[in-house]
């Protein structure tokens, strides 16, 4: 058995549900077309919730996937650390996808370097908040 089989029966799909379900969520999200999409308040734009949105849903998809390994105790310290960086990176990954997808197939949206790094901090913050969380909570606890 290799080491990625073992881990995936560690853990089991059904913990990742949550996190592709959202994935699609997200992925339904991108797709809307530009004309379609609310058009924000004034004081909005002055916040730049747009970024806002972005670190969130992708903050929160992050973590939904690290979620099931940080509760795992089937791995060690190094080896979670390992796979938060993993599926942060994936995030980063699937935010310029997004990005990409929108210039290319969606009418009305835009490519957006500024939105694919908000992407990127969220993943990069919720694999923070998972290290410091998760981690940390396991010494203490030994």
């Amino acid at each position: 058995m290799t080491s990625s089989s073992a881990s995936s029966k560690a853990i089991g799909i059904k913990k990742f549900i949550p996190g592709i379900a959202w994935f699609f969520v997200v992925l339904t999200l991108v797709c809307i077309p530009g004309e379609d999409l609310p058009k924000p308040d004034n004081w909005m734009i002055q916040i730049d919730y747009d970024k806002l949105i972005h670190v969130g849903i992708f903050g929160f998809l992050a973590f939904l996937f690290m979620f099931p390994v940080g509760q795992s105790a089937a791995f060690s310290n190094k080896a979670k650390w390992y796979y938060f960086i993993k599926i942060a990176l994936a995030t980063i990954v699937w935010g310029y996808t997004t990005e990409v997808l929108q210039k290319f197939f969606i009418p009305g949206r835009s490519y957006d370097l500024t939105d694919w790094l908000a992407d990127s901090i969220g993943g990069v913050l919720a694999m923070i908040f998972c290290r410091f969380y998760y981690l940390r909570k396991r010494k203490s606890q030994a």
